[in-house]
């Protein structure tokens, strides 16, 4: 039987399959920090690229002041242009209300990669509130990356208390989580500063310069039209 790193007997036989970064988030809107950290964790953690999922909506973050997931993925397609990043709205074709649905619906139809689980030392903080933090966990590798300002509430958090005991350094992480979950490396690098509400403050009608219209999803490469926005994701 294969682990949950790996997740189905096909992909154990095969390591070469794609090493895949999933980065959740609002993306409200994408900017050059998001780029910089992802293109930092692709280098070390020798992915072969990273899948922005663009959340229709997130149950931790208040409904006001969140752009049409329309405008956070054309914004979020213009910041991984020429660089190893698929923006992706998979999210609202699964219909998954939770990050541990999302991300067992997204191993179910994608077999043959493998995963690891990104994410900020913000999210971290809080990640004991998400629903069935420890499954999420158990589900693939978990890479935090340092932002200013939380990595101290992070380590301090009660998801660290548990997660402490699987955590390895990088080169660890990459070669000694193959094939089991939990695994948890914490990314340290020069901190950038940008973030999506000081833009917001700065230029709060942002997302009218994306005005409505179809595009094709970089992960399904299925069309996504303007529609009803679905909220949940935590």
């Amino acid at each position: 039987m294969a682990g949950p790193w790996l997740g189905t007997s096909e992909t154990l036989r095969n390591p070469a399959a794609p090493l895949t970064g999933l980065f959740g988030g609002s993306f409200n809107p994408a900017h050059g920090g998001h780029r910089r950290v992802t293109l930092f964790a692709v280098q070390a953690l020798g992915l072969d690229e990273v899948w922005w999922l663009v959340s229709p909506g997130n149950v931790l973050k208040p409904a006001h002041g969140m752009a049409p997931l329309e405008a956070r993925l054309a914004s979020a397609r213009r910041q991984s242009r020429n660089a190893p990043i698929r923006a992706t709205a998979i999210e609202r074709e699964l219909g998954t209300r939770f990050t541990v649905d999302t991300l067992r619906a997204i191993k179910r139809r994608y077999p043959r990669r493998r995963f690891v689980w990104l994410m900020g030392a913000d999210n971290l903080a809080q990640f004991h509130k998400w629903k069935h933090w420890r499954q999420i966990a158990r589900e693939m590798p978990i890479a935090v990356i340092a932002r200013p300002g939380y990595d101290s509430a992070a380590l301090a958090s009660p998801a660290m208390a548990w997660l402490r005991r699987w955590r390895q350094r990088p080169g660890q992480f990459v070669s000694g989580a193959m094939r089991s979950a939990p695994a948890l490396t914490i990314l340290r690098f020069d901190p950038d500063h940008r973030s999506a509400s000081a833009i917001r403050a700065h230029d709060p009608d942002w997302s009218r310069r994306y005005a409505p219209a179809a595009m094709r999803d970089a992960v399904t490469h299925r069309p996504v039209s303007p529609g009803l926005i679905k909220r949940g994701k935590s």
